[in-house]
């Protein structure tokens, strides 16, 4: 049992099935890749032809066969669907955000609890290139100890999108549940829950029912300030990493090249897979032992998703506790939880501890 392999289904074979989930699951050894739903068009057998298209994920829920199911459904389905396929008997990997609400993620994990399964956050962005080499500089403590980070999400997208689901007004919708979420699990990941917030909402394009500029300012004991923003208005993307500490500082851009080239088609066994391009190394400011002001490029870790997918084997397989836990949700959706005293724009400062 140790070494079977996962029989997987997955709920949705949009972008997010075909591009951040199939190509793992197919290429690793550990997992098999039996059936997704596509409701209308069916394209995942010429990418995948012994693959089985379901009509529907009650289809795929009562296939005995399948152990695990990816949830990565539209945002405000994330909840019904998880719980549809726990009490199904299926492991499951679910997609961020968890839930709309902290309440709401921490019955689902009491439930896969309940019914002796696992439910496994997807966090593809802990496996990011240029996350990584932040990560490394904070644990060798390059620029001593961190006094102040500064990351954000940059797109310049005016106009509303294509996808209903991300621009209606409902649970779980805006900017900050879409991709503030992956930074707020990097921030909370490197130094855990913060002892209050400050967060800021704007809704600018023309026509937009959401919000598309989001702020977070968290405070950490000890004196850390961290500044989180995401917005689909800047035409001119800002540096991701600004981290400045008491020996030094440390600047990155976004350079993670996995989704670029999962879209262009590549595999993820192949050789330059998550590989950095050349000349985007990050900036390290430091002194060095003359007192001098020295400078250096660091190169980012190689991006790989592939580990994910080596956490969920090794957490359903083995009992090995999955690099995402439960509490780090909570605190994740108790900053991202709207307030009634939310507006199209405003300031909500809140005590975490």
């Amino acid at each position: 049992m140790l070494n079977q392999q996962i029989i997987t289904g997955i709920m949705s074979y949009g972008m997010s099935g075909r591009i951040f989930h199939a190509p793992f699951i197919g290429a690793n050894p550990r997992f098999k890749l039996k059936a997704v739903v596509e409701r209308s068009k069916k394209n995942a057998q010429l990418d995948y032809p012994d693959i089985i298209s379901y009509n529907s994920i009650d289809e795929l829920l009562n296939d005995p066969e399948i152990e695990l199911v990816v949830v990565n459904t539209p945002n405000d389905t994330h909840v019904a669907f998880a719980e549809k396929a726990l009490k199904a008997g299926k492991h499951v990997l679910i997609e961020k955000p968890v839930a709309p609400t902290a309440r709401e993620a921490a019955m689902l994990f009491e439930l896969a609890e309940e019914y002796g399964k696992l439910l496994l956050p997807y966090h593809n962005r802990r496996f990011d290139s240029d996350y990584q080499s932040l990560k490394k500089i904070i644990q060798e403590e390059s620029v001593g100890r961190p006094i102040e980070l500064h990351i954000r999400f940059d797109r310049f997208k005016p106009s509303i999108g294509v996808k209903a689901f991300k621009e209606k007004k409902q649970p779980a919708s805006g900017i900050l549940y879409d991709l503030g979420s992956h930074l707020l699990d990097q921030v909370i990941a490197l130094f855990g829950r913060p002892k209050s917030m400050t967060k800021i909402k704007g809704t600018f394009r023309e026509n937009s029912l959401v919000d598309d500029y989001g702020s977070i300012i968290l405070n950490y004991s000890g004196g850390l300030n961290v500044f989180i923003t995401t917005s689909l208005l800047v035409a001119n993307p800002q540096a991701s990493f600004v981290l400045h500490g008491t020996k030094g500082s440390f600047v990155k851009d976004r350079t993670d090249t996995q989704e670029s080239q999962l879209l262009a088609g590549k595999s993820p066994l192949e050789a330059d897979f998550g590989l950095e391009p050349e000349n985007k190394e990050g900036l390290l400011t430091f002194e060095n032992d003359l007192k001098e002001l020295q400078t250096a490029l660091i190169p980012s870790e190689r991006g790989l998703y592939m580990s994910l997918f080596d956490e969920v084997y090794e957490a359903i397989r083995n009992n090995k506790p999955y690099f995402v836990n439960k509490d780090q949700i909570i605190w994740q959706l108790e900053v991202l939880e709207p307030s009634k005293y939310y507006l199209i724009l405003s300031l909500h400062t809140v005590n975490l501890g």
